[in-house]
């Protein structure tokens, strides 16, 4: 855990390629989203697996439990470190997946999406949840720790909440995660690297901030200078 996973949102492999030669000799941990997973496929997970990249593959599996066991039945045999499924879709069907990655992997962990970062109050009330936020965050991460996977993707608003009603040790990936004086673009609960270490992030995910820097490596390495100095 203690991750800082880049989230390559690009289009192609090639547009990788280019973007992580420009922090060599860095080998980051990686996110792998729906975007790039699609476009390139297994092969090139396994290509960045091999290459020393922690991979996070990031695909919010949502389905019936049978599908989703299938599915990460063969997620497992990727090699990745982390992988994730939507809380929304109950326990038993986190249970089911849980049991097919384990079919494949031993070590891969599994973690559940609690609320997206572009989420607010306004969406649930369209979504007809009539709850707080905080209320179906927290209902969901006990979902996902009852169901015996290893921690969820929240908000780093959310990690503190979360760590009063989780055991130690469940992981908290937050997304969101800007540098001070950045936009926040479509994602409305933000927080920066500071901010999201001192509510008990365990794990973060950065995107557009080092992927559209004008020199990504400079920013990376400032990232995680002030990542590793809040966690070690």
């Amino acid at each position: 855990m203690e991750q800082l996973y880049i989230a390559l949102d690009f289009e192609s492999a090639n547009q990788v390629e280019r973007f992580l030669e420009k922090l060599a000799p860095h080998r980051p941990a990686v996110k792998i989203g729906m975007e790039l997973y699609y476009a390139e496929g297994p092969a090139f997970v396994r290509h960045l697996v091999k290459q020393g990249h922690a991979v996070f593959l990031d695909l919010k599996v949502h389905d019936i439990p049978e599908t989703a066991r299938r599915t990460m039945r063969i997620i497992g045999q990727l090699g990745v470190e982390l992988t994730n499924v939507h809380a929304a879709g109950g326990k038993t069907m986190m249970q089911a997946a849980l049991a097919g990655l384990r079919e494949t992997s031993a070590d891969t962990r599994l973690i559940a999406v609690t609320q997206l970062t572009s989420t607010d109050q306004a969406m649930l009330t369209d979504l007809m949840i009539p709850h707080t936020m905080d209320e179906v965050v927290a209902h969901y991460a006990r979902e996902a720790e009852q169901s015996g996977l290893d921690g969820v993707v929240c908000s780093a608003l959310d990690t503190a909440h979360i760590k009063t009603i989780c055991q130690p040790g469940f992981q908290l990936v937050t997304p969101g995660i800007r540098p001070n004086g950045t936009a926040s673009n479509d994602q409305k609960r933000i927080a920066t690297v500071t901010d999201a270490g001192r509510n008990g992030a365990t794990d973060l995910v950065i995107g557009r901030a080092i992927t559209q820097a004008e020199n990504p490596k400079v920013v990376y390495e400032a990232l995680l200078s002030e990542w590793k100095g809040i966690t070690s």
